[in-house]
């Protein structure tokens, strides 16, 4: 009989929350009376929108970046991103001493470059809808001897992320399902593993804008599925196909995928602007677009949203919430 070990376990998750005290932000946890008349459930939002370059990313790259050797620090990290993982990256970078090279699409937001560049990293340009930025980034790793840290395929990546879940809960105490937005996996995947690892019984579900639904079209095969680059005001969840590890983590431990469209999406960045006075990306946003559009069936009364992030600038955000791309 053989087994295989997972890539990332509670453990793994517990030893990311001790190496990034201190140095992430431990995120609050919000509550609107409001949204829980609507809902019809209690509802916890982890607003990772507050972490450090105002997503959860930071806590996987940091996590990773900071289990490199003196070696590979000094000769510097590569990383690909569409935004917060670029900036997550180079800010763990100069945290640690070291430098960054990011490899960004073209039509990366304007706001993510530019907080990128802030932290002192250098960009990469390619177009999202021809180019593969893996390859690129591999080859650009390889050409100057860098540490490559991808924004979900790794492990510390994921259980860096997982430490959102895990603070979530050790506030909230159990919950009957937590939901968290799809893209690469890596959230998902660390989420789920710390979860799980505390209360096997929770129902993990996962949010993807209907443009993008690769992860539900590949748990639906029991194989990972490649679709199209989707064209979504998520840019964050905006990816073809699921994460190799990360998909071998979810398809063993979330319980379903649920579907939002764009302007769900815009309707919940415009809800806890009003009613909460923060301010949400869209990837950020589109759990909470499942619950106010009642995509998911069956609530229980305690329920869990990790807000991913908050990276969206003055002019986009008014944009969106008036309805436009």
């Amino acid at each position: 009989m053989t087994t295989t070990t997972p890539p990332v376990t509670p453990d793994d998750v517990q030893d990311a929350a001790t190496r990034l005290k201190g140095v992430a932000h431990r995120t609050p946890v919000l509550r609107s009376r409001t949204l829980d008349t609507l809902v019809g459930a209690e509802v916890f939002l982890k607003c990772e929108n507050f972490q450090r370059v105002g997503a959860f990313k930071f806590r996987g790259a940091y996590n990773a970046a900071s289990r490199l050797t003196p070696e590979q620090l000094t000769r510097g990290i590569a990383a690909y991103s569409s935004g917060n993982h670029a900036q997550a990256v180079a800010l763990a970078a100069r945290e640690l001493g070291t430098t960054a090279v990011i490899v960004m699409p073209e039509d990366a937001p304007p706001s993510k470059r530019a907080a990128t560049e802030g932290y002192g990293a250098e960009i990469v340009t390619y177009d999202r809808y021809t180019g593969d930025r893996v390859a690129i980034a591999e080859a650009l790793a390889a050409e100057r001897g860098l540490a490559l840290i991808p924004p979900y395929e790794h492990p510390h990546v994921m259980a860096g992320q997982g430490t959102a879940a895990l603070e979530l809960l050790e506030e909230t105490g159990e919950l009957g399902a937590l939901l968290t937005p799809v893209g690469g996996g890596g959230l998902m995947a660390g989420s789920a593993t710390a979860a799980k690892g505390l209360h096997p019984g929770i129902r993990m579900v996962g949010v993807e804008p209907e443009a993008g639904d690769d992860t539900k079209r590949s748990l639906e095969a029991g194989r990972r599925i490649s679709i199209p680059v989707p064209k979504t005001i998520a840019d964050g969840q905006a990816l073809h196909t699921p994460g190799e590890l990360t998909f071998s983590v979810n398809r063993r431990l979330v319980d379903e995928i649920v579907l939002v469209s764009d302007d769900e999406i815009r309707d919940a960045m415009r809800f806890v602007f009003e009613r909460l006075k923060i301010v949400i990306e869209p990837s950020g946003a589109t759990p909470l677009a499942a619950l106010l559009s009642g995509r998911v069936s069956g609530l229980p009364d305690r329920v869990g949203v990790i807000v991913s992030g908050g990276n969206v600038d003055a002019e986009r955000f008014a944009r969106l919430c008036a309805g436009e791309v």
